[in-house]
């Protein structure tokens, strides 16, 4: 039998699934498009252009409830377990969230191909090891 101290409440468990969710669209959004890109340049020159566009409709609301979800999180913590190691790991946790969303700005803007291909890639990462982070910190 399960305890129901265990169980989350409706509001955690809401504010915990919008957050996988919009982690989800974010990172997992990436990883497709990166991999449909190779076909969808064969569908003209500014294919890639509008798939990137319909894509950024859907990820940087997705950030938005990242972080606005993410900044929940910590408040219904109330400051983690009060340790400095977490502490760290939280410092680091926001360090990859801003690059992440850096980088992606940066991509948007580029001119230059590889500038744009280094800044997704590196992006990319960036979303992962938030993510990893984020599991290190749920414990």
């Amino acid at each position: 039998m399960i305890a129901t101290d265990a169980l989350a409440s409706g509001v955690d468990t809401l504010r915990l699934s919008l957050h996988i969710l919009a982690a989800c669209v974010w990172i997992g959004g990436q990883i497709v498009v990166a991999g449909l890109l190779p076909t969808v340049r064969g569908f003209g020159d500014d294919a890639p252009r509008k798939i990137a566009r319909a894509f950024a409709r859907l990820s940087w609301p997705a950030f938005v409830v990242l972080i606005a979800t993410g900044i929940w999180n910590v408040a219904a913590l109330k400051n983690g377990d009060g340790s400095h190691s977490w502490a760290a790991v939280m410092g680091a946790k926001y360090m990859v969230v801003l690059l992440s969303g850096a980088l992606v700005i940066v991509h948007t803007v580029a001119k230059s191909p590889k500038v744009k291909g280094a800044s997704a890639g590196i992006a990319l990462l960036a979303s992962l090891a938030a993510m990893v982070l984020g599991v290190v910190l749920a414990g």
